[in-house]
C-alpha cells in the first residue's frame, strides 16, 4: 500500500504520529506531509524508508486564527497537489482544521479511504464548519478522537466507528521507575508544566498566586515564543523568585524533570482544552505524579474520578491553600494504585485503536 499521514506542524510538535506510525506495516510505502512553520531543521532519522513532504512556510503559533488565513491556504493548495499527484491508497489525517481544508479532495478521491484524527473543537461554534467535520466523519474509513470529551460534536450515527487515540508516548512506560529511583525532594512543592506555553491570562494568574506563597515553586518546560516572552517579562519585572522558565526540551529530557516534580501543571482555561486530553494527563499516570487541572475541565472530572488529581481554579483566592491541602493529604499507596487502574483502562483503550490502523493498512 501507498499511505500518506497529513501533519498540520512539524514532527517534533506532533507527538500523536507515533500512534498512527508506529502502527503501521513498514512494508507499505510510507508517505508524511508536515508543515515545517519555523524554518529550522530537525531530526527526521528514526522514520527509516519515509518520504517526507515539507511545506516550508513561516508561522507563529500564538497568533490569531484570522491572520494565519494566507498561510492556511498556501498549505491547502499545497497539500491537494500532493494528493492528486499520488495514487495514494490511504490517508491519515492528523487534525481536523487539514481534513476540512483538503475535504473536497477525500469526498473525490479518497471515499471510505482515510481516517480522521479530531483533536480540536476550537470552531465547532461555525455550523458550516461543523457541518463539514460530520460529513467527514461519515465519510472516513474510521475517526479517532484524542478525548471522548469531543464525541458529543460528532455525528451520533457514526458513533460506530469512532475510537479514542490517547495521546501516549509508549517510550515513557520503559521509564516508569525513574521518578521513584532518582526522585529529588525538596522543601517546596514543585509545580512544573511543560509543553507550549499559551493563554497568558490563566498563567499570569497561576504565578501571581504562586509568587505569594513560599511553599511552592514553579517551573515551565517548554518552547517560548510571545506569551512565554510576556510571561518571563512579568516574573522579571515583579522580581518574582520562586517561578523559572527552563526553555523547550526533547521528549526524553521529560525523564530528568519528573525527578524535580510533585504536582502536575495540567491547568487550560478555553473552549477546546476544556474538553480535551493532553500529554501530561498520561505523564501524570504513568510516572504516578498528581496532576491539577482546571475546574470542571473533561481532564479534572476524569482526574477526580479516577482519585489521580485535583480540580482548581487559579482565578479564586484560595488556589494555592486548596493545592496544599490536597497534597498533603495525599495517600501514597491508594494514589499509586489509582495511576495503575486508569493506565491499565488507557491502554486497553490504545490497543484497540492499534488494531483497527494495523487491519487498514495491511
Amino acid at each position: 500500500m501507498k499511505i500518506l499521514i497529513i501533519g498540520f506542524t512539524k514532527i517534533k510538535y506532533m507527538p500523536y504520529l507515533n500512534f498512527y506510525f508506529d502502527n503501521i506495516n513498514k512494508k507499505n510505502e510510507i508517505h508524511i506531509l508536515y508543515w515545517n512553520r519555523d524554518l529550522k531543521g530537525e531530526d527526521l532519522t528514526k522514520f527509516e524508508n519515509v518520504i517526507f513532504h515539507e511545506f516550508r512556510c513561516f508561522q507563529k503559533d500564538d497568533i490569531s486564527k484570522i491572520t494565519k488565513i494566507r498561510s492556511f491556504i498556501k498549505y491547502k493548495k499545497f497539500a491537494k497537489e500532493i494528493l492528486k499527484k499520488n495514487n495514494f491508497d490511504f490517508v491519515i489525517v492528523l487534525h481536523t482544521l487539514p481534513g476540512v481544508l483538503i475535504s473536497n479532495v477525500l469526498f473525490k478521491e479518497y471515499l471510505q479511504k482515510y481516517i480522521l484524527d479530531y483533536r480540536d473543537s476550537t470552531y465547532e461554534w461555525f455550523f458550516p464548519f461543523k457541518k463539514r467535520i460530520g460529513r467527514l466523519v461519515k465519510n472516513s474509513k474510521y475517526t479517532f478522537v484524542s478525548s471522548k470529551g469531543f464525541v458529543k460534536y460528532l455525528p451520533d450515527l457514526e458513533k460506530h466507528k469512532i475510537y479514542i487515540s490517547h495521546n501516549l508516548l509508549l517510550d515513557s512506560l520503559n521509564h516508569r521507575k525513574d521518578r521513584e529511583k532518582e526522585f529529588a525532594f525538596s522543601d517546596r512543592i514543585r509545580i512544573s508544566f511543560w509543553g507550549f506555553i499559551r493563554q497568558k491570562e490563566l498563567n499570569i494568574s497561576i504565578i501571581d498566586k504562586i509568587s505569594k506563597d513560599n511553599r511552592f515553586e514553579l517551573h515551565y518546560y517548554g518552547r517560548e515564543q510571545q506569551i512565554a516572552f510576556e510571561l518571563k517579562e512579568h516574573v522579571n519585572n515583579n522580581e518574582i523568585k520562586n517561578v523559572f522558565f527552563h526553555g523547550e526540551y526533547r521528549p526524553e529530557d521529560r525523564y530528568k524533570f519528573i525527578q524535580n516534580t510533585d504536582l502536575i501543571h495540567n491547568i487550560y482555561f478555553d473552549r477546546n482544552s476544556m474538553l480535551s486530553m493532553g500529554n501530561k494527563y498520561y505523564d501524570g499516570i504513568i510516572f504516578k505524579i498528581p496532576q491539577l487541572c482546571m475546574k470542571d475541565s473533561y481532564m479534572g472530572q476524569r482526574a477526580m474520578l479516577n482519585g489521580i488529581g485535583l480540580e482548581c481554579d487559579p482565578f479564586k483566592a484560595d488556589f494555592t491553600d486548596a493545592i496544599f491541602s490536597y497534597y498533603r493529604s495525599l495517600q501514597l499507596d491508594q494514589f499509586n494504585k489509582n495511576c495503575d487502574m486508569e493506565l491499565e483502562c488507557v491502554l486497553k483503550e490504545y490497543q484497540t485503536g492499534e488494531q483497527i490502523i494495523n487491519e487498514c493498512t495491511l
